[in-house]
C-alpha cells in the first residue's frame, strides 16, 4: 500500500515537471514567434523604404535622361539648322559661279531685239563633223563647243531614223554677216534681203548657237525645206536635243525660215514645245532663268 502511494507522488511530481517544461516550451516558442514577426515587419519595412528610394532614383534618371534627350534633340535641331543654311548658301554659290561661267548672250533675243557687236566672238567653237555638212554649202561651219554634243545627238538620231539631215551653215562673225547681207541686197534688193537676212550684230548665227540643215535632196533650195521629211522629224523631234525653230509662220522679226533653228537648252526647248510656243514669244526675264539648265 505504501510503494503503491509512493508511485503516485513520483508520478505527479513527473507531471508537473513535464506540464512546467512544456509551459517553458511554449513560451519559448511564442517568444521566437514574436522575434520574428518584428524581424518581418522590419524587413517589410525596409524593403518599402528601399523600392521607394529606388523608384525615386529611377524617376530622377528618366527626368535625367529626357532631359538629355530633349537637348540633344534641340542640338540636333541646331545643328540640321546651320547644315541647310550651309548647305543653302553653298547651293547658292554653285549656282552664282555656274551663272558667271554661262555666257548669257546665248539666251538673249536677237533678231531686231538686242545687238552683238563686232567683237563678240563665242568663247570656244569647234568644227563640224565633215560627215554632218552639206558640201555644196560652203562657208565657216563652227558650233559652240558645249553646245555640240546635242546637235551631234540630233543629228545622230534623225540618220538612225532615216532622215538625211546636214548643216549647211552655222556660226557667222560680225563681218561675215556684213558680207552677206550686202550680197544679198544686190541680188535681192533692201526690202526684200531684209525679210529673210539679220543684219550684222542681230544675227542669232554669231552666237554659234544656230544652224540652218538642208538635206542632199533640199540642197540649197531652202523653199523645198518645209515639204521635206527632215523638216516634219525636227518639229517632232528637236525639242528633245535642245533645239527650236527661230522663226516660225507669221513671226513679227524674218520670213518663215524652217531651216533655222538655235539651241537653247533641252529644259527651254521642251517647255516651248511642250506649250506650243516658240522663242520670241517668252519675256527675256523668263527666257533668263533657263540660263543656269542651258548645259543640262
Amino acid at each position: 500500500m505504501k510503494s503503491k502511494l509512493h508511485s503516485e507522488v513520483y508520478l505527479q511530481y513527473f507531471l508537473l515537471i513535464g506540464i512546467v517544461i512544456a509551459l517553458f516550451l511554449a513560451g519559448y516558442v511564442a517568444y521566437q514567434y514574436r522575434l520574428l514577426g518584428i524581424e518581418l515587419m522590419t524587413l517589410e519595412k525596409n524593403s518599402l523604404e528601399t523600392q521607394t528610394q529606388l523608384e525615386k532614383e529611377l524617376t530622377e534618371v528618366k527626368k535625367d535622361r529626357l532631359d538629355l534627350t530633349e537637348l540633344s534633340i534641340y542640338q540636333q535641331s541646331i545643328i540640321d539648322t546651320f547644315q541647310g543654311q550651309i548647305s543653302s548658301i553653298g547651293s547658292t554659290v554653285g549656282t552664282l559661279t555656274k551663272l558667271s561661267q554661262t555666257d548669257k548672250e546665248l539666251l538673249r533675243k536677237y533678231s531686231k531685239v538686242y545687238f552683238l557687236n563686232e567683237n563678240y566672238v563665242p568663247a570656244k567653237l569647234i568644227q563640224v563633223e565633215e560627215a554632218s555638212i552639206f558640201k555644196q554649202g560652203g562657208g565657216n561651219l563652227l558650233f559652240y563647243v558645249e553646245a555640240w554634243p546635242y546637235l551631234k545627238k540630233l543629228l545622230d538620231a534623225a540618220h538612225a531614223d532615216g532622215v538625211d539631215l546636214l548643216v549647211t551653215s552655222a556660226f557667222r562673225s560680225f563681218g561675215t554677216q556684213a558680207s552677206l547681207k550686202s550680197e544679198y541686197k544686190v541680188i535681192y534688193g533692201a526690202g526684200t534681203a531684209n525679210q529673210f537676212s539679220a543684219d550684222q550684230g542681230y544675227s542669232e548665227h554669231q552666237l554659234g548657237t544656230s544652224v540652218d540643215f538642208t538635206t542632199s535632196t533640199v540642197g540649197g533650195a531652202f523653199s523645198k525645206f518645209k515639204s521635206d521629211p527632215s523638216y516634219k522629224w525636227l518639229i517632232d523631234n528637236a525639242h528633245k536635243y535642245g533645239f527650236t525653230l527661230s522663226y516660225p509662220e507669221g513671226n513679227a522679226y524674218y520670213m518663215f525660215e524652217p531651216w533655222h533653228w538655235r539651241f537653247v537648252g533641252v529644259a527651254l526647248a521642251e517647255f516651248l514645245h511642250k506649250e506650243n510656243k516658240y522663242f520670241y514669244d517668252l519675256d527675256q526675264r523668263e527666257i533668263d532663268s533657263y540660263l543656269i539648265k542651258l548645259f543640262e
